[in-house]
């Protein structure tokens, strides 16, 4: 059974059709950064659970730094009352995840240079990254070191994480690059 850690989320998030960012960074606590010069969004650092929102004046947010969908569920749920307690109309957020960090280590060494010859879609070019890029049908992209460790980029849900990496890890087997 792999050991897979997830070790962030990108969720997109609809709070509201039309949120005032003066207002909004004015009355968030502490955190908070507003510099529309330089970015049209205001950016928001929660503490607990640990998240970054960049929230933008047409109430879509993205959802960064969390671990687990509990935390972003929860990270959500927290910014949502911060909204309504600042007397921002909200909706009933649109919730979807657009990208699931994860990595597990193999209890293995691999041969980078043979797995670069026998899977399609890979990359690897050692003078500028030490690990194979492989693109898996689907969205979903691996980075493999000859470590051990393989990180997942790409997923939508951890379901996808899982089946992926068990699809990866047959695979592997499959041209001998695992025991």
């Amino acid at each position: 059974m792999l050991k897979i850690e997830i070790h962030n989320m990108v969720i997109t998030v609809q709070f509201s059709d039309r949120i005032d960012l003066d207002k909004l960074a004015s009355k968030l606590p502490s955190g908070a950064e507003y510099f529309p010069d330089n970015f049209p969004g205001v950016v928001y650092r929660m503490k607990k659970p640990r998240a970054s929102f960049l929230i933008f004046s047409s109430g879509k947010s993205t959802c960064t730094g969390t671990a687990s969908e509990k935390d972003a569920k929860e990270a959500i749920d927290n910014m949502l009352k911060l909204l309504k307690g600042m007397g921002i109309a909200v909706k009933i957020p649109k919730i979807e995840i657009q990208n699931i960090v994860a990595s597990t280590k193999l209890d293995t060494r691999f041969d980078i240079d043979k797995m670069a010859f026998e899977l399609e879609n890979s990359e690897y070019e050692p003078e500028t990254f030490p690990g194979l890029v492989y693109k898996m049908e689907g969205s979903v992209t691996f980075l493999i070191f000859s470590t051990g460790k393989i990180v997942c980029v790409g997923a939508r849900s951890t379901n996808d994480i899982k089946e992926s990496f068990d699809r990866l890890v047959k695979k592997l087997r499959k041209i001998k690059a695992l025991k």
